[in-house]
């Protein structure tokens, strides 16, 4: 009797494995890939894909989607977005066959130099209240990208960002645990509380929002366009409320501010170009990370095994040593961006990796340099216009300063300035654009679009797009497949562990990797751990232009949606 009852248990353990299997596709992919032929949105929050889905089938551009898509978000994710921020994007235009960089990162106060810091004996900018607010621009950013490619009226276009915050939304599962967990070091700040804790607290999962002067604020930007942000009511009301708090920001500031259409950079991985922004973004540090990964056979090494990991974490520790050193504001230095892209310096800082150790510290390169939390989204339309965006006011909630009855935070983007060294190229100066963080991605195949793509998370992010590429490129997954993988994220210095020092800060492994790779990583000498909502956040769209059909991928990490029709 215990011998069968033994048998039908391992019968029924069976059955159940096997219904549990997917179909198709990796095992720790959590669902098939979204199709559609019309169109196509991927955010990062289900709303915002449908406001984006809504304005494409009302013939609007991919550009118009996009921009109704971040000002949702703005609304329903706002401790990692909004137009207290700043935008950055990569848009393939289907007419001219050519891509187009969009830098709308804001400046620093003109009125604010290194010396108020250096005079104060301050190490760096606080990160949080007035002192580290920069100027928004992501306003600017929208009607500029709006002006070269959009086509239905920014009234329409911001409709239905303008219904949710008058009406409510409810608030998603991830965005209500990074509101729950981020909101207490801001409660003071004057506006934080009034706007963000309707209930003395931050809303629940569930719990219905609104946001009636975020609303207003983006009517009056739908009806009076961008310099009713930059030059209107809304630009007074900054500049008094700073004023009244001790900070820096300026009506002149707003006025004069404009973002810039740039020349995005690319290197080619494996007959793949893959395109970034160049600085004062880090989108530089994923192209080398791929130029110095290009020389492996990474593919033998298979996904997920401790020589891919060493590997790549050597070449993240090699790229950001270099983004340390060099990425700055390109108007305030003559950086050496060629050399840096250089498949042969690539190959000389290759030398420096041991396959056999972790290394404590690597050197930035010997270059001359002359005296710089998000969201992502993407979306395609049906004239095949791809548009990749990123948005973000710096740190959950950011500078946590909300200006009278305007409904969002101003960005904290001014903390990354170095205030110690006044030769650093990211030494804070008057009118200076910061070191960013935030990069969208896009890959061409022999000059024609491939995949648009980003992944959003702050210093992860050109760790992230190299592992994305590498799962595409090098491993064969698929769009689903390539976000959803496990990944690691390396950051920090050596650290002393014990009666040894630990080579080369810390490498966090995300849930996924095998106990025999993490096992033979700490062999090699690196330092691992690991971290909740450190990984970061993918969206992407491909397209299959033989076909004319569009793929979407949105990961689990967040609450997105990738939807087409």
């Amino acid at each position: 009797m215990k011998k069968l009852l033994a048998s039908l248990l391992i019968l029924v353990l069976a059955i159940s494995t096997q219904a549990q299997d997917r179909l198709t596709g990796q095992t720790f992919t959590t669902r098939s890939e979204v199709l559609g032929k019309n169109g196509m949105a991927a955010t990062s929050q289900p709303l915002a894909t449908q406001a984006a889905l809504r304005i494409l089938q009302q013939g609007g551009s991919a550009m118009d989607a996009a921009i109704a898509a971040n000002a949702v978000l703005g609304l329903v994710e706002p401790a990692s977005c909004g137009i207290g921020g700043d935008i950055f994007a990569i848009v393939w235009d289907a007419k001219t066959e050519k891509l187009y960089g969009f830098n709308g990162s804001g400046r620093s106060p003109k009125s604010l130099d290194i010396d108020y810091f250096i005079d104060k004996g301050m190490k760096q900018i606080p990160l949080f209240g007035p002192l580290a607010v920069s100027t928004p621009g992501t306003v600017d950013g929208w009607f500029m990208m709006h002006e070269k490619f959009g086509k239905l009226p920014m009234t329409d276009i911001l409709a239905p960002a303008i219904e949710y915050g008058r009406e409510g939304f409810p608030v998603s599962e991830v965005i209500a645990y990074e509101m729950a967990t981020n909101y207490q070091n801001k409660i003071d700040f004057p506006g934080f509380a009034e706007t963000y804790m309707p209930n003395g607290r931050p809303p629940l999962k569930g719990e219905v929002f609104v946001n009636a002067d975020l609303a207003n604020s983006y009517d009056k930007i739908a009806k009076e366009g961008r310099d009713a942000f930059y030059k209107g009511d809304i630009a007074r009301t900054i500049d008094s409320y700073m004023k009244q708090h001790g900070g820096f920001l300026s009506y002149d500031d707003l006025a004069s501010h404009s973002g810039e259409w740039v020349e995005p950079l690319s290197t080619n991985y494996r007959g793949y170009d893959v395109w970034e922004l160049p600085p004062n973004g880090q989108g530089t540090a994923a192209l080398q990370m791929l130029n110095i990964l290009e020389g492996y056979d990474i593919k033998s090494m298979g996904f997920g095994s401790p020589e891919y990991l060493h590997i790549l974490t050597e070449a993240k520790k090699l790229a950001y040593e270099d983004r340390a050193k060099f990425y700055a504001d390109p108007s305030f230095n003559k950086l050496p961006i060629d050399e840096l892209l250089s498949k042969d310096y690539a190959a000389e800082r290759s030398k420096l990796i041991d396959p056999a150790n972790a290394a404590n510290t690597y050197p930035a390169g010997d270059l001359e340099i002359e005296t710089g939390n998000t969201t992502y989204l993407t979306v395609a339309d049906k004239d095949g216009n791809m548009v990749s965006l990123i948005q973000s006011i710096y740190y959950e909630f950011a500078s946590g300063m909300v200006p009278d009855g305007l409904g969002f935070v101003l960005q904290n983007r001014g903390q990354m300035f170095n205030v110690q060294d006044r030769d650093h190229a990211n030494a804070l100066e008057p009118g200076k654009r910061p070191f960013h963080t935030i990069i969208p991605a896009f890959i061409t195949k022999d000059g024609k679009p491939w995949i648009s793509f980003g992944l959003m998370g702050g210093a992860v992010q050109p760790q992230g797009h190299a592992q994305i590429v590498v799962n595409l490129i090098d491993f064969g997954m698929n769009l689903q497949e390539a976000g959803d993988a496990p990944r690691m994220r390396h950051v920090g210095s050596s650290q002393p562990t014990g009666s040894r020092m630990t080579n080369g800060g810390t490498l966090n492994l995300e849930s996924g990797f095998s106990y025999e790779t993490l096992r033979e990583l700490r062999k090699l000498g690196h330092r691992l751990g690991t971290g909740v909502g450190i990984y970061g956040g993918y969206q992407a769209i491909g397209v299959d232009l033989d076909r004319k059909v569009y793929t979407g991928a949105s990961e689990s990490r967040k609450d997105g949606q990738a939807a087409g029709y």
